[in-house]
C-alpha cells in the first residue's frame, strides 16, 4: 500500500537561530534539522557555555550572548527556534522582530492565562508562530491521517492513546517540580494530536494523580474528551510502571467502521533509549480482519521535528496554506489542558449525594 508520511521540506533557505541549549536541542532539534538539511545560523543561552558546547558539537557558526545579540546579527529571513521553558517565551518574543517566523517549544504557556498572553504577544507583532506540537508529524501519526482521509479504515469512532512506562524523570531537572507535571508537558501531546484528527471537544473529564514514594505533582492521568455519543476518545497516562519491560505498553489505537490503525510508540519505553515503533493496521478479508505491519522510516524523536519546522518555514514562504500548529490554534489545545485540570479539581460526583 502507497502511503504518504513524509513531511514537504521548504522551497527556499531560511537559516535559523535557536534560543536556548537543553537536551532536547541535542537529542531532537539539532539531529532533526541536519537530516533535512537545514541551516542553523546561530545559538544562544543563558548559560554561555552551553551554547558553545553545542556549537561545537554540531558546527554552528555563531554563538550569540543573548536573545539581543542574536536579533541584530541576524540574517533578515532568519526563523527563531524558541527552546526554553514557557516562563520565558513572553520576554523573549518580545525582542523578535516584527513579522517574524517562531517555532515556539510547547506547552504554549504555564496555563490558559499565559497562553493568551503570548498569542496577544505575536498578533501584536505580528509574528508567523507556530508551537512546537511534534507528535502531529510523527511518521505513524502522519500514516495514520492519511488512511483515515483516504477512508481506508472508514468513519472514525474510537481514538485511543494508551502509555505504561517508567519514565526517568530525574533527566528533565526543569520541569520536575512544575505543579502542573503530567498533563501540561506530556498528555498536552496527546490532547493536541486528537485535536488534530477530530477538532474541539465537547467537554473534558480528568484526573491526575502523584505517586506516594515520588515528589512529583502528578505522574498518572485518565483523561476523556467528550465527542458526542457515538465517538469514544481517552488518554490513559502511567510512568510509573517500574515493574520491568514484560507488560510497559506506549500506543495510539484508531478504530473506524472499516478497519483500525495501532501505532506503538517505542520512544516512551526503555527511555530514554527507546524500542522500536510499529504501525499496524487491520481490514477485513474474507469476513475476518488481519493485522498487517507496514514498515515506515521515521519516528517522534526526531523525525517528527522536521514536520514543525518544514511547516514554519513553508507556511512563511507560501508554499503551504496553513500553518498547521499555529499558536491561535494551539490555544484550543490549551483550553482542553485548563478543562482538564478544573475537571480534576471539581472531582467526582459523592455517592452520598444519590
Amino acid at each position: 500500500m502507497n502511503i504518504s508520511y513524509k513531511p514537504l521540506l521548504p522551497e527556499t533557505k531560511q537559516p535559523i537561530i535557536i534560543i536556548g541549549a537543553s537536551g532536547i536541542v541535542k537529542d531532537a532539534h539539532l539531529p532533526a534539522y541536519k537530516m533535512a538539511g537545514f541551516s542553523v545560523f546561530g545559538i544562544t543561552n543563558r548559560t554561555i557555555a552551553k551554547a558553545h558546547a553545542m556549537a561545537e558539537e554540531f558546527g554552528i557558526p555563531n554563538v550569540f550572548e543573548n536573545v539581543a545579540e542574536a536579533v541584530k546579527n541576524a540574517p533578515s529571513n532568519a526563523v527563531y527556534d524558541i527552546t526554553v521553558l514557557p516562563d520565558q517565551y513572553i520576554e523573549i518574543l518580545e525582542q523578535l522582530p516584527d513579522g517574524a517566523a517562531v517555532l515556539i517549544q510547547k506547552p504554549m504557556g504555564n496555563d490558559l492565562a499565559q497562553a493568551k498572553e503570548i498569542v496577544a504577544v505575536c498578533e501584536r507583532k505580528k509574528l508567523v508562530a507556530g508551537i512546537n506540537f511534534q507528535l502531529r508529524f510523527a511518521s505513524f501519526v502522519s500514516a495514520a491521517r492519511y488512511m483515515i482521509n483516504q477512508g481506508i479504515i472508514g468513519d472514525l469512532y474510537d481514538m485511543e492513546v494508551k502509555v505504561t512506562v517508567n519514565t526517568p524523570w530525574e533527566l528533565f531537572p526543569l520541569i520536575k517540580e512544575h505543579p502542573r507535571l503530567e498533563i501540561l508537558f506530556h498528555s498536552v501531546h496527546y490532547i493536541d494530536c486528537i485535536r488534530s484528527f477530530l477538532g474541539n471537544p465537547k467537554g473534558v473529564y480528568a484526573k491526575t494523580t502523584n505517586h506516594p514514594l515520588k515528589k512529583l505533582s502528578s505522574c498518572r492521568s485518565s483523561i476523556i474528551l467528550d465527542y458526542g455519543d457515538s465517538m469514544r476518545v481517552v488518554v490513559n497516562t502511567n510512568h510509573d510502571h517500574h515493574f520491568g519491560p514484560k507488560h510497559e505498553e506506549s500506543y495510539i489505537k484508531w478504530e473506524g467502521t472499516k478497519g483500525a490503525i495501532k501505532a506503538k510508540m517505542g520512544l516512551l519505553m526503555n527511555y530514554p533509549d527507546g524500542m522500536p515503533d510499529e504501525f499496524e493496521m487491520a481490514l477485513e478479508k474474507d469476513g475476518t480482519y488481519e493485522w498487517e505491519k507496514i514498515n515506515l522510516e521515521g519516528s517522534w524523536f526526531p523525525e517528527a521535528f522536521i514536520g514543525t519546522m518544514s511547516n514554519l518555514m513553508r507556511f512563511k514562504e507560501g508554499s503551504d496554506d496553513t500553518l498547521l500548529a499555529s499558536v491561535q490554534d494551539v490555544l484550543d489545545t490549551m483550553k482542553v489542558v485548563e478543562a482538564c485540570y478544573i475537571s480534576n479539581e471539581k472531582g467526582a460526583i459523592p455517592l452520598n449525594d444519590l
